[in-house]
């Protein structure tokens, strides 16, 4: 059963990235370059999951995810941090909005963020 993937980035070259290494038979992949687009996206797809990062234009990850909170469906949707900020608050206030987990891009592989999101989505096949 194919997966749908919502990845919010703002930095092309990582986002193309992410698109590359989700591309299968697994997973459809959206993406959107930021928090408007991708609630929009968000709301018209209902992806299984979201990569969401947090500096970004119009509007940021957290503004975002905080809208996409009190939506019925939004409310549910596993959300996993990728982003550049490694600050305790924002940490803690991802914790509070419901994330299922919080990645530094700088820390981690793409592999990882794969790692991550299969976890999370309970596929055992390799991407």
């Amino acid at each position: 059963m194919t997966k749908k993937i919502l990845i919010i980035e703002d930095e092309v070259i990582l986002l193309e990235a992410l698109r590359n290494k989700f591309s299968s038979k697994v997973f459809q992949v959206f993406t959107a370059a930021d928090g408007i687009e991708g609630l929009e996206v968000a709301k018209k797809e209902h992806p299984d999951l979201i990569l969401l990062d947090l500096v970004m234009p119009r509007m940021d990850g957290m503004t975002m995810l905080k809208i996409l909170r009190q939506d019925a469906w939004g409310k549910l949707v596993p959300v996993i941090i990728l982003t550049n900020l490694n600050e305790s608050e924002k940490i803690e206030e991802s914790i509070k909005n419901g994330v299922f987990d919080y990645l530094v891009k700088v820390n981690r592989h793409l592999d990882d963020v794969v790692k991550k999101v299969k976890n999370r989505l309970n596929i055992k096949l390799v991407v």
